[in-house]
């Protein structure tokens, strides 16, 4: 194992000592040995099962058949979850030929950040995850369940389902993806549509036209944004079956993966000799291996608070510096859409993530010895891809190296020495960059600094020719509390347009940019946010800022005692608390952490 992970993770497990004991030690004392309904009252449990077929009834009515819940995000409005629309039905016919019953206890909301980018209702998109987990929450308090099944794809859903999940976390969990959309429309052909948008070189038409042509079938989108992001974290941290992430959906491999899968969690109960419990498989490190995973991919930003809030909810303690330090030992051996042109088909094609994980195993830059759902407990087991033969499920070793080392390659040659993404720091406060989109000729700028308060007024200002010239954008007032750090990934095609031109642009924001942050320099999620009183509601526009991707430096270039004695100023966009179901999460946004800390309602307090 790589010094600097033996390293990383025993800090972890120091610093989480006292909050993961003490969660272990509740957790474990909720398991039973015999059905968790066991002992309920005939009244609760004739409620439980009211609904239930008679053969179904007369199961739960014994005290031996364990019961799994479904708790699904299905909506087929969004192409990533409508495939899970008739799965309830395959599971519990999969879960019935194996011995079990399955019950589906619950949905929660899904929501798109594609489809509300740039729109209000993008400000309700990070607490929404909070509102998942609760929401699971809901659907496991019956009380009914020995197991759990998760289905789920995107950006703020799968944290939220797993949060949920850790509440539970005496019972077995699988984690069940639907798959990736097909190719259609090349990323790179899409951001050249964009592009052309925003300078007028098309009508919207024909923007409409490419971005159809993109996002054209059920499935998840096929850039390397959050959702996919998702899905890598979670078969890397042994909660999907091996292989089984981005496999498409609507095919036979996919409907066999959901059977298998749904089986699988019967056999982790408690109420066999095999007892896996989503608390101890979710470990310290799992969560090493989850940001590994991250950096070795360069994948989605948004999961340097997704994954401290998951972790949190394990009683596990992790801080953007160990991101940070774990990204001086892992090198970026994948490249996807932004940081290349390949999509996760392309991907999967190459090798996907047996491939990926086997080349990090031989090379000691992953924990191994992590409880899966994989019949073999290790990731050795992650190293096998599966396949139909004859209509029959089975495993086979991946290929020994990449078959496309242009997408996926190897520690000895990699895109880039460091991982994908890096801890900012200066007067400016602390904040992350995606440097794995980043061209090196672009990860350095000094330039003016030019301040806005809401996004729109950037792309007024774009639109009249204001901008021009050099200048790092100075986005404020996007943080948690202030209108709940909505994606400002709108702002990516004017600044990839004025890049192009030759000028040097830069972004600094306590906002988020995207899961899909693309190839301008940036410093996001900057801490403490605007609204907390941080430093970035102190810029003035003209004031110089360096910004240096490759060291994490961003500072403004401004006398200190000038800047300190500063006043503060106040947030001008309070319209941004009402309108399309925002007054209803003023609590979540008065009460968010930061994001350093997860920007999170539930766990984590600052």
């Amino acid at each position: 194992m790589h010094p600097i992970i033996e390293q990383v993770t025993e800090e972890i497990i120091e610093r989480s000592r006292p909050t993961r004991s003490a969660y272990l030690q509740y957790i474990d004392g909720m398991a039973k040995k015999t059905p968790t309904r066991v002992g309920m009252g005939c009244g609760n449990l004739a409620h439980g099962f009211a609904a239930c077929s008679a053969a179904e009834k007369a199961d739960l009515m014994g005290d031996y058949k364990p019961n799994v819940a479904i708790i699904s995000a299905y909506n087929d409005m969004l192409s990533a979850h409508q495939p899970y629309k008739d799965m309830p039905d395959l599971i519990k016919a999969a879960i019935r030929e194996a011995g079990g019953v399955a019950q589906f206890a619950g949905g929660v909301p899904a929501m798109c950040d594609g489809i509300t980018q740039g729109q209000a209702g993008m400000e309700l998109s990070l607490f929404s995850r909070d509102l998942i987990a609760m929401a699971v929450a809901i659907g496991m308090s019956h009380n009914m369940f020995d197991g759990a099944l998760y289905l789920g794809v995107c950006d703020k859903i799968v944290p939220g389902l797993l949060i949920g999940a850790l509440s539970f976390g005496h019972l077995p969990a699988v984690f069940i993806p639907a798959g990736p959309m097909t190719s259609g429309m090349t990323n790179k052909d899409k951001a050249r549509a964009r592009q052309a948008y925003a300078v007028g070189k098309i009508g919207r038409k024909e923007l409409l036209e490419a971005e159809m042509a993109s996002y054209h079938s059920p499935g998840t989108c096929t850039f390397y944004g959050t959702a996919n992001s998702n899905q890598m974290m979670m078969e890397i941290m042994g909660l999907h079956l091996p292989g089984s992430s981005f496999i498409n959906p609507y095919t036979p491999l996919r409907d066999e993966l959901t059977k298998t899968a749904a089986q699988q969690v019967l056999k982790f109960t408690a109420l066999g000799e095999d007892w896996r419990p989503i608390a101890h498989m979710v470990s310290e490190k799992a969560i090493v291996n989850a940001v590994i995973g991250l950096l070795a991919t360069g994948g989605s930003t948004n999961h340097t608070m997704h994954l401290i809030a998951i972790a949190r909810a394990s009683g596990i303690v992790l801080t953007w510096d160990d991101f940070d330090k774990l990204s001086k030992a892992i090198p970026l051996i994948a490249k996807i859409y932004p940081n290349g042109s390949a999509d996760v088909n392309h991907f999967q094609a190459a090798g996907g993530m047996g491939v990926l994980i086997a080349e990090l195993l031989r090379n000691g830059l992953l924990h191994e010895d992590i409880l899966t759902i994989a019949d073999q407990r290790g990731m050795n087991s992650y190293c096998q891809e599966p396949k139909l033969i004859d209509g029959q499920l089975h495993w086979e070793a991946v290929p020994e190296a990449s078959l496309d080392a242009e997408v996926l390659s190897t520690v000895a040659e990699p895109f880039s020495k460091g991982g994908g993404l890096h801890l900012m720091h200066g007067n400016l406060g602390r904040g992350v960059s995606k440097l794995s989109a980043v061209s090196p000729d672009h990860q350095i700028v000094e330039a003016p600094a030019i301040v806005f308060d809401d996004q729109e007024d950037m792309l007024a200002a774009f639109k009249r020719g204001e901008l021009e010239k050099d200048f790092i954008a100075v986005i404020r007032f996007q943080g948690p509390r202030a209108n709940g750090m909505p994606e400002l990934h709108k702002l990516t095609p004017p600044l990839g347009v004025l890049q192009d031109k030759g000028y040097k642009v830069a972004l600094v924001t306590d906002g988020r940019m995207s899961g899909a942050s693309g190839k301008v320099p940036s410093a996001i999620h900057m801490t403490p946010e605007c609204e907390a009183g941080g430093p970035l509601a102190k810029v003035r526009n003209g004031d110089r800022i360096a910004m240096n991707l490759q060291t994490g430096d961003v500072n403004v270039l401004v006398d200190e005692a000038e800047f300190n004695a500063r006043a503060i100023v106040p947030n001008s966009a309070k319209n941004h608390h009402y309108g399309m179901g925002r007054e209803m999460f003023g609590r979540f946004r008065l009460n968010a952490s930061s994001a350093e800390t997860g920007a999170s309602n539930l766990f984590v307090c600052d």
